[in-house]
Protein backbone atom coordinates (compact mmCIF):
# COMPACT_ATOMS: atom_id res chain seq x y z
CA UNK A 1 0.00 0.00 0.00
CA UNK A 2 1.09 3.55 -0.67
CA UNK A 3 -0.23 6.96 0.30
CA UNK A 4 -2.10 7.08 -3.02
CA UNK A 5 -4.44 4.27 -2.00
CA UNK A 6 -7.89 5.52 -0.96
CA UNK A 7 -8.62 5.11 2.74
CA UNK A 8 -12.02 4.00 4.05
CA UNK A 9 -13.21 3.98 7.66
CA UNK A 10 -16.04 1.57 8.43
CA UNK A 11 -17.70 1.53 11.84
CA UNK A 12 -19.01 -1.62 13.54
CA UNK A 13 -17.02 -3.65 11.05
CA UNK A 14 -15.81 -6.61 13.09
CA UNK A 15 -18.98 -8.67 13.39
CA UNK A 16 -20.53 -11.11 10.95
CA UNK A 17 -23.04 -8.77 9.37
CA UNK A 18 -23.20 -5.71 7.15
CA UNK A 19 -20.03 -4.05 8.45
CA UNK A 20 -17.86 -7.10 7.78
CA UNK A 21 -19.29 -7.45 4.28
CA UNK A 22 -18.57 -3.79 3.56
CA UNK A 23 -14.92 -4.02 4.60
CA UNK A 24 -14.53 -7.14 2.49
CA UNK A 25 -16.02 -5.39 -0.55
CA UNK A 26 -13.95 -2.22 -0.11
CA UNK A 27 -10.75 -4.18 0.50
CA UNK A 28 -11.44 -6.13 -2.68
CA UNK A 29 -11.93 -2.83 -4.51
CA UNK A 30 -8.48 -1.63 -3.40
CA UNK A 31 -9.33 0.55 -0.43
CA UNK A 32 -7.04 0.74 2.56
CA UNK A 33 -9.81 -0.11 5.00
CA UNK A 34 -9.71 0.94 8.64
CA UNK A 35 -11.71 -1.53 10.72
CA UNK A 36 -13.38 0.07 13.73
CA UNK A 37 -15.55 -1.65 16.29
CA UNK A 38 -16.40 -1.35 19.97
CA UNK A 39 -15.13 -4.92 20.47
CA UNK A 40 -11.35 -4.54 20.59
CA UNK A 41 -10.41 -8.20 20.10
CA UNK A 42 -12.81 -8.75 17.22
CA UNK A 43 -11.64 -5.50 15.66
CA UNK A 44 -8.03 -6.66 15.71
CA UNK A 45 -8.92 -10.12 14.42
CA UNK A 46 -10.94 -8.68 11.54
CA UNK A 47 -8.05 -6.47 10.45
CA UNK A 48 -5.65 -9.41 10.67
CA UNK A 49 -7.99 -11.54 8.56
CA UNK A 50 -8.10 -8.86 5.88
CA UNK A 51 -4.32 -8.45 5.97
CA UNK A 52 -3.79 -12.16 5.37
CA UNK A 53 -6.44 -12.34 2.64
CA UNK A 54 -5.18 -9.35 0.68
CA UNK A 55 -1.47 -9.36 1.44
CA UNK A 56 -1.34 -5.84 2.84
CA UNK A 57 -1.78 -4.20 6.21
CA UNK A 58 -5.17 -3.07 7.45
CA UNK A 59 -5.59 -0.90 10.50
CA UNK A 60 -7.72 -1.88 13.50
CA UNK A 61 -9.01 1.04 15.58
CA UNK A 62 -11.23 0.10 18.55
CA UNK A 63 -14.00 2.68 18.75
CA UNK A 64 -17.11 3.53 20.73
CA UNK A 65 -18.91 5.93 18.40
CA UNK A 66 -20.83 7.49 21.31
CA UNK A 67 -17.60 8.80 22.89
CA UNK A 68 -16.64 12.08 21.25
CA UNK A 69 -13.05 12.07 22.48
CA UNK A 70 -12.50 8.55 21.17
CA UNK A 71 -14.01 9.40 17.80
CA UNK A 72 -11.78 12.45 17.51
CA UNK A 73 -8.74 10.39 18.52
CA UNK A 74 -9.62 7.58 16.10
CA UNK A 75 -9.88 9.95 13.15
CA UNK A 76 -6.61 11.61 14.14
CA UNK A 77 -4.89 8.22 14.34
CA UNK A 78 -6.04 7.35 10.82
CA UNK A 79 -4.69 10.65 9.50
CA UNK A 80 -1.39 10.05 11.29
CA UNK A 81 -1.09 6.51 9.92
CA UNK A 82 -2.50 6.93 6.41
CA UNK A 83 -2.51 10.66 5.74
CA UNK A 84 -6.02 10.80 4.30
CA UNK A 85 -9.66 9.77 4.65
CA UNK A 86 -11.54 9.23 1.41
CA UNK A 87 -14.54 7.22 2.57
CA UNK A 88 -16.57 6.97 5.77
CA UNK A 89 -19.23 4.32 6.20
CA UNK A 90 -21.35 4.79 9.32
CA UNK A 91 -22.65 1.34 10.10
CA UNK A 92 -22.74 1.26 13.92
CA UNK A 93 -26.20 0.51 15.28
CA UNK A 94 -28.02 -0.59 18.40
CA UNK A 95 -31.63 -1.49 19.12
CA UNK A 96 -33.86 -2.65 21.91
CA UNK A 97 -37.56 -2.98 21.22
CA UNK A 98 -39.80 -1.49 23.88
CA UNK A 99 -43.24 0.11 23.36
CA UNK A 100 -43.23 3.89 23.74
CA UNK A 101 -45.59 3.61 26.72
CA UNK A 102 -43.08 1.37 28.51
CA UNK A 103 -39.73 2.49 27.13
CA UNK A 104 -37.01 3.43 29.57
CA UNK A 105 -35.12 6.66 29.08
CA UNK A 106 -31.92 4.61 29.03
CA UNK A 107 -33.16 2.64 26.02
CA UNK A 108 -34.17 5.81 24.20
CA UNK A 109 -30.88 7.56 24.90
CA UNK A 110 -28.70 4.55 24.10
CA UNK A 111 -30.38 4.01 20.75
CA UNK A 112 -30.08 7.64 19.69
CA UNK A 113 -26.52 7.87 21.03
CA UNK A 114 -25.31 4.94 18.92
CA UNK A 115 -27.46 5.20 15.81
CA UNK A 116 -27.76 8.96 15.35
CA UNK A 117 -25.24 10.80 17.51
CA UNK A 118 -22.54 8.26 16.68
CA UNK A 119 -23.15 8.86 12.99
CA UNK A 120 -22.95 12.61 13.55
CA UNK A 121 -19.72 12.39 15.56
CA UNK A 122 -17.91 10.32 12.95
CA UNK A 123 -18.99 12.74 10.23
CA UNK A 124 -18.10 15.74 12.39
CA UNK A 125 -14.46 14.68 12.68
CA UNK A 126 -13.94 13.03 9.29
CA UNK A 127 -15.56 15.69 7.11
CA UNK A 128 -13.00 18.45 7.75
CA UNK A 129 -10.26 16.21 6.33
CA UNK A 130 -12.38 15.43 3.27
CA UNK A 131 -13.18 19.12 2.79
CA UNK A 132 -9.50 20.03 3.02
CA UNK A 133 -8.66 17.39 0.41
CA UNK A 134 -11.53 18.44 -1.85
CA UNK A 135 -12.84 14.88 -2.13
CA UNK A 136 -14.68 12.23 -0.15
CA UNK A 137 -17.73 10.06 0.16
CA UNK A 138 -19.87 9.26 3.19
CA UNK A 139 -22.43 6.47 3.28
CA UNK A 140 -24.73 6.28 6.29
CA UNK A 141 -26.47 2.98 6.96
CA UNK A 142 -30.04 3.76 7.98
CA UNK A 143 -32.99 1.35 7.78
CA UNK A 144 -36.43 0.97 6.24
CA UNK A 145 -37.60 1.55 9.80
CA UNK A 146 -37.00 5.25 9.10
CA UNK A 147 -40.21 5.41 7.07
CA UNK A 148 -42.06 2.13 7.63
CA UNK A 149 -45.18 2.14 9.82
CA UNK A 150 -44.50 -0.90 11.95
CA UNK A 151 -43.91 -2.09 15.49
CA UNK A 152 -41.17 -4.46 14.31
CA UNK A 153 -38.28 -2.05 14.76
CA UNK A 154 -39.06 -0.10 17.92
CA UNK A 155 -39.74 3.62 18.18
CA UNK A 156 -36.27 4.64 19.35
CA UNK A 157 -34.54 2.83 16.51
CA UNK A 158 -37.01 4.14 13.94
CA UNK A 159 -36.61 7.71 15.20
CA UNK A 160 -32.83 7.47 15.16
CA UNK A 161 -32.72 6.03 11.65
CA UNK A 162 -35.11 8.70 10.38
CA UNK A 163 -32.74 11.26 11.88
CA UNK A 164 -29.87 9.70 9.95
CA UNK A 165 -31.72 10.41 6.70
CA UNK A 166 -32.19 14.09 7.56
CA UNK A 167 -28.57 14.34 8.67
CA UNK A 168 -27.48 12.77 5.38
CA UNK A 169 -29.44 15.21 3.22
CA UNK A 170 -28.27 18.33 5.05
CA UNK A 171 -24.65 17.17 5.08
CA UNK A 172 -24.89 16.50 1.35
CA UNK A 173 -26.19 20.03 0.78
CA UNK A 174 -23.41 21.54 2.88
CA UNK A 175 -20.51 19.61 1.42
CA UNK A 176 -21.18 19.01 -2.26
CA UNK A 177 -19.34 22.21 -3.23
CA UNK A 178 -16.29 20.80 -1.41
CA UNK A 179 -16.24 17.66 -3.54
CA UNK A 180 -17.75 15.52 -0.78
CA UNK A 181 -20.78 13.31 -1.43
CA UNK A 182 -23.10 12.00 1.30
CA UNK A 183 -25.68 9.26 0.75
CA UNK A 184 -27.68 6.79 2.80
CA UNK A 185 -28.70 3.16 2.45
CA UNK A 186 -31.85 1.76 4.04
CA UNK A 187 -31.63 -2.03 4.41
CA UNK A 188 -34.63 -4.18 5.10
CA UNK A 189 -34.19 -7.56 6.75
CA UNK A 190 -30.53 -8.45 6.29
CA UNK A 191 -29.90 -11.70 8.07
CA UNK A 192 -27.19 -12.27 10.63
CA UNK A 193 -27.14 -14.36 13.78
CA UNK A 194 -27.30 -11.29 16.05
CA UNK A 195 -30.88 -10.61 14.93
CA UNK A 196 -31.95 -13.81 16.66
CA UNK A 197 -31.23 -12.01 19.94
CA UNK A 198 -33.61 -9.18 19.04
CA UNK A 199 -36.48 -10.81 17.16
CA UNK A 200 -38.45 -13.97 17.96
CA UNK A 201 -38.25 -16.93 15.61
CA UNK A 202 -41.70 -16.25 14.20
CA UNK A 203 -40.43 -12.92 12.83
CA UNK A 204 -38.28 -14.84 10.36
CA UNK A 205 -40.74 -17.62 9.59
CA UNK A 206 -42.20 -17.18 6.14
CA UNK A 207 -40.59 -13.76 5.60
CA UNK A 208 -39.12 -14.69 2.23
CA UNK A 209 -42.43 -16.05 0.97
CA UNK A 210 -44.78 -13.48 2.47
CA UNK A 211 -42.88 -10.19 2.10
CA UNK A 212 -39.73 -10.37 -0.03
CA UNK A 213 -40.41 -9.89 -3.73
CA UNK A 214 -37.28 -11.87 -4.63
CA UNK A 215 -38.09 -14.89 -2.48
CA UNK A 216 -35.32 -14.58 0.09
CA UNK A 217 -34.09 -12.47 2.96
CA UNK A 218 -31.25 -10.06 2.43
CA UNK A 219 -27.58 -10.89 2.74
CA UNK A 220 -24.91 -8.52 4.09
CA UNK A 221 -23.28 -8.60 0.66
CA UNK A 222 -26.42 -7.05 -0.86
CA UNK A 223 -25.77 -3.90 1.16
CA UNK A 224 -22.00 -4.02 0.67
CA UNK A 225 -22.36 -4.11 -3.11
CA UNK A 226 -24.44 -0.93 -3.10
CA UNK A 227 -22.02 0.80 -0.74
CA UNK A 228 -19.15 -0.15 -3.03
CA UNK A 229 -20.91 1.57 -5.90
CA UNK A 230 -21.85 4.69 -3.94
CA UNK A 231 -18.31 5.39 -2.78
CA UNK A 232 -16.87 4.82 -6.25
CA UNK A 233 -16.30 7.36 -9.02
CA UNK A 234 -19.15 5.70 -10.90
CA UNK A 235 -21.49 7.45 -8.45
CA UNK A 236 -19.82 10.82 -8.87
CA UNK A 237 -23.13 12.57 -9.61
CA UNK A 238 -24.98 10.90 -6.73
CA UNK A 239 -25.38 12.73 -3.43
CA UNK A 240 -28.12 13.43 -0.91
CA UNK A 241 -29.85 10.23 -1.99
CA UNK A 242 -31.41 7.34 -0.07
CA UNK A 243 -31.28 3.85 -1.53
CA UNK A 244 -33.31 0.92 -0.24
CA UNK A 245 -32.05 -2.66 -0.09
CA UNK A 246 -35.15 -4.52 1.03
CA UNK A 247 -36.04 -7.05 -1.64
CA UNK A 248 -38.97 -4.84 -2.55
CA UNK A 249 -40.48 -5.04 0.96
CA UNK A 250 -40.52 -1.26 1.19
CA UNK A 251 -39.68 0.48 -2.10
CA UNK A 252 -38.71 4.08 -1.49
CA UNK A 253 -38.74 7.00 -3.86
Amino acid sequence: MTESNPVAIVTAAAGAGIGAAIVDRLAHDGYDVVVTDVHERRCREAAERLSVAHGREFLAVPLDVTDESRVQAAVASVIDARGRIDVLVNNAGWSKIEPVSEMSLDTWRRCLDVDLTGTFLCMRYALPHMIEAGRGSVVNISSISAYETSTEHGAAYSAAKAGVLALTRVAAAENGRHGVRVNAVTPGLIYNDFLRKIYPDEFFDGYAESRSLVGRVGRPEDVANLVGFLVSDQAGYVTGEVYGVSGGVYPHA
